[in-house]
């Protein structure tokens, strides 16, 4: 098997054979990170159409690499997922795409998220998800990467405002 040369877009294949109902066997640290499923021919074509590196092999060979992390002398684990997560990232409206790392990976691997904020925390709609996204700046205080950079900027100053960021400080 090559070496993955996608491997964002193989975490977007594994989300959609999830959203398909079928199993995924995630195979950590194997062949740097591998997934193993049952062949379908429409999973194949997905991996073509989204340019994932995949490899179709015999269930003797499945087993063979199963065997091979199963050794206790090895850094390698299967973890079965069975089900695709309902995801939210806690995100302010407003923000660019190039602000979160994590919301780039999920849009470029094709991961459907929410975006909640206040809002929905308060009506209690957090219920609804699996997985939530934080900031580490939405929780602590802390000014976001372009501060620095474009504190004086109007669009920031109007972006700091619209969260509630009105530049006082708390000192202990």
């Amino acid at each position: 098997m090559e070496r993955q040369k996608n491997h964002l877009k193989a975490y977007g294949i594994a989300f959609w054979i999830l959203q398909n109902d079928i199993e995924v066997e995630w195979l950590l640290n194997y062949r740097g990170g591998s997934f193993l499923i049952k062949h379908y021919k429409t999973i194949e074509e997905e991996c073509i159409i989204r340019g994932v590196t995949y490899e179709v092999i015999a269930d003797v060979q499945a087993q063979k690499i199963k065997s091979e992390i199963a050794d206790p002398e090895v850094n390698q684990e299967i973890v079965k997922l069975e089900k695709a997560p309902k995801i939210a990232v806690y995100t302010p409206g407003g923000k660019q795409p190039w602000d979160d790392a994590v919301t780039m990976v999920l849009a470029y691997a094709e991961i459907p998220y929410d975006k909640v904020y206040d809002r929905e925390v308060i009506a209690g709609e957090m219920i609804k998800y699996d997985w939530l996204h934080l900031h580490h700046e939405d929780f602590t205080g802390q000014y976001g990467k372009f501060y620095r950079n474009y504190k004086n900027a109007e669009w920031y100053r109007r972006q700091q405002r619209g969260n509630g960021r009105n530049g006082s400080r708390i000192r202990f």
